[in-house]
């Protein structure tokens, strides 16, 4: 069996195997929280059964909530793979590079207008929180680019850190302006809570999820050329700064969408992409779906382990990731190879 085929097999049962437990991870979820429903309960509300107190707390409260952790940790892994990608550096993450920090500028200027994210409103949420991470995407962009060499990855980076910071003490200073009701929302948000998601919620960052994960699918072998260099990737005839900045807006589009429905949640574009890179192999074709599939099963389990073994007070899942991923970037921080 030659390579190409080993790893085209090897991403198949990485894909199917990880298929697998995010069934099993929903299926618990969906069976967890203050009120338990047996699985044979679940599976009759969700085939048109079940009773009417089955129906409410599967279908209205239970359900949006999970399909909303499924798209945002889809969304999250997809998003920390490609900017891994561009940057060539496996530290990479959303919330690193400060994109985080830009959209929950924009949702705190969205909440300042409109006072809540519920009803049709939720549909401009990724608006704002898009035009918050692309005015700073831009800023970070500009600061990281140089006449001679384009988009330089390790300055991307180092601003990235270094705008998160001023940016987040801006967004703080802000949400201490609103009323105690707004600002209560606004801090559960900063902290990943999704408390509260509804199907309003899931059509608002469903489309994103649908369109943006394919196109950056589609664009795989253009992130393939990144790890090669920009001068080879210059020289097999890839525009590799119209590239890298394409596939910049496209993360950034991607990422800003998760988290305006998900919460400030880090840590999630760092891990899951790494754990897929080294499941499924170096090609993006490979491990970008290992990379959605782990990001989606981080975000459920996460939110599902945050509202039931923490009853009565249920911990926002961005706390649980954190919990996970500020260890793991230490240690991959210290890492000989990163």
């Amino acid at each position: 069996m030659d390579q190409s085929a080993y790893r085209a097999r090897r991403a198949i049962t990485v894909s199917i195997v990880m298929f697998i437990l995010a069934i099993v991870v929903i299926m618990i979820g969906l069976n967890t929280g203050t009120i338990r429903l047996s699985p044979l309960a679940v599976w009759q509300t969700l085939l048109g059964g079940g009773t009417t107190e089955e129906q409410m707390i599967l279908l209205d409260y239970r359900l949006p909530r999970i399909i909303v952790t499924m798209l945002g940790g889809i969304g999250l892994g997809v998003a920390g793979a490609v900017l891994q990608g561009v940057s060539r550096n496996a530290l990479a993450d959303p919330g690193i590079l400060g994109l985080h920090a830009g959209a929950a500028f924009g949702l705190i200027v969205f909440v300042s207008f409109f006072r809540t994210m519920e009803g049709s409103l939720a549909m401009l949420i990724p608006m704002f929180t898009f035009a918050g991470g692309s005015v700073i995407a831009i800023i970070i962009i500009l600061l990281a680019y140089d006449r001679q060499q384009g988009i330089m990855p390790i300055r991307l980076i180092l601003v990235g850190i270094a705008i998160e910071a001023g940016v987040s003490a801006i967004t703080l200073f802000l949400s201490l302006k609103l009323d105690p009701d707004t600002y209560a929302f606004a801090a559960r948000w900063l902290a990943g809570s999704v408390w509260g998601r509804d199907w309003i919620n899931v059509w608002a960052l469903l489309p994103w999820i649908v369109i943006l994960v394919p196109i950056i699918y589609l664009k795989s072998k253009t992130l393939d050329l990144f790890s090669f260099g920009d001068e080879i990737a210059s020289g097999v005839g890839s525009s590799v700064t119209r590239n890298r900045l394409l596939m910049l807006i496209l993360a950034v589009a991607l990422s800003c969408a998760s988290v305006s429905m998900t919460g400030g949640i880090g840590f999630i574009g760092l891990v899951a992409p790494h754990l897929a890179r080294r499941l499924a192999g170096p090609q993006h074709r490979y491990f970008l779906p290992a990379a959605a599939s782990i990001g989606l099963v981080i975000l459920v389990a996460a939110d599902t382990i945050g509202r039931s073994i923490f009853q009565p007070n249920a911990i926002p899942a961005g706390v649980i990731v954190a919990l996970i991923g500020g260890p793991y970037f230490l240690y991959m921080l210290f890492r000989k190879k990163v």
